[in-house]
């Protein structure tokens, strides 16, 4: 296919300077919080030999997914904000839509993953570590690993076939598989359609695996005792959260054809770096054993 463009203008989050300079600030301090809140969750549970059930194990691996999964943005974000011409090249364009849903759509199955441990931990409490166990965690995660690295092989297949031969200009303030489709010069509506047969169905589907292990957990909680029922919609309470605050704008940018809307910046700084922020602080504040882990960390 013909291909003119080598390089891609991104029209950011912003274009006025005075309200650039504050999301500069806003957004450093977020980047910032998100590697040490997420590394800190890390070291914490490495280090720490309370915190070696597989919650935690995969707990860890979401931290780590979020380091990565806002680095592929955000560095590039808040950079733009400064600068007048907001440029990347045709390769890292590619790059940077394959590594966002390479890392998105494992957060997606770490979610889903976790979620049914905490469904198995509480449903079926005497059996839970011959049922979860560390191989079943290892390939668990492996299993999210390869998902995700196949979703955004499909991704980025389908739009680095396609022909651009300008205009060039994103609106956006990342490369994305939409925006892009809006610059072929080709036709794209079976391209769409598959998009959102690959992206949307996943969220969607996992969003529905989360909802029925969360349906089962709160039918299981009626024969508990009052104090048990409680420890447990406390632990799955900070998950729903990162679910609810995660999925809902996933679904809303991928479960629709290929079109783009004014609002869809402003959604997707949600999953790409408030949700990742906010991992570390619903996890900790909401957790006493990590928050334990952390005092002891802090006094060694």
């Amino acid at each position: 296919n013909k291909n003119n463009v080598s390089e891609f203008i991104l029209h950011g989050l912003t274009q006025e300077e005075t309200v650039a300079k504050v999301c500069f600030s806003l957004f450093l301090l977020f980047y910032v919080t998100v590697i040490l809140g997420n590394l800190l969750i890390l070291f914490t549970i490495k280090t720490s030999e309370q915190l070696n059930s597989p919650m935690y194990f995969f707990l860890s691996y979401l931290s780590f997914v979020d380091i990565g999964y806002s680095t592929v943005t955000a560095p590039k974000l808040i950079y733009d904000l400064l600068v007048e011409k907001k440029t990347i090249s045709f390769v890292g364009c590619i790059a940077q839509l394959f590594a966002g849903h390479f890392f998105g759509c494992t957060e997606i199955f770490l979610l889903t993953v976790m979620a049914y441990d905490r469904c198995i931990a509480i449903c079926k409490p005497l059996h839970y570590t011959s049922i979860v166990n560390k191989h079943v965690c290892g390939w668990l995660v492996a299993a999210s690993w390869g998902g995700g690295f196949v979703h955004s092989m499909v991704q980025t297949l389908l739009v680095v076939r396609l022909p651009f031969c300008g205009p060039n200009e994103i609106d956006h303030y990342f490369c994305d598989v939409h925006p892009l489709l809006k610059l072929a010069c080709a036709d794209t509506y079976i391209i769409g359609v598959s998009v959102a047969a690959n992206s949307g169905v996943i969220s969607l589907s996992c969003f529905v695996v989360l909802v029925v292990s969360y349906a089962v957990i709160l039918v299981s909680l009626r024969t508990r005792s009052s104090e048990g029922r409680l420890k447990a919609l406390y632990t799955c309470t900070s998950h729903i959260t990162v679910v609810v605050l995660f999925f809902g704008p996933c679904i809303f940018i991928y479960m629709r054809p290929s079109t783009t809307f004014s609002v869809d910046k402003m959604v997707s700084v949600f999953y790409t770096i408030i949700t990742p922020m906010l991992n570390p602080l619903i996890y900790t504040l909401r957790n006493e054993e990590v928050k334990n882990a952390m005092k002891k960390l802090w006094n060694r």
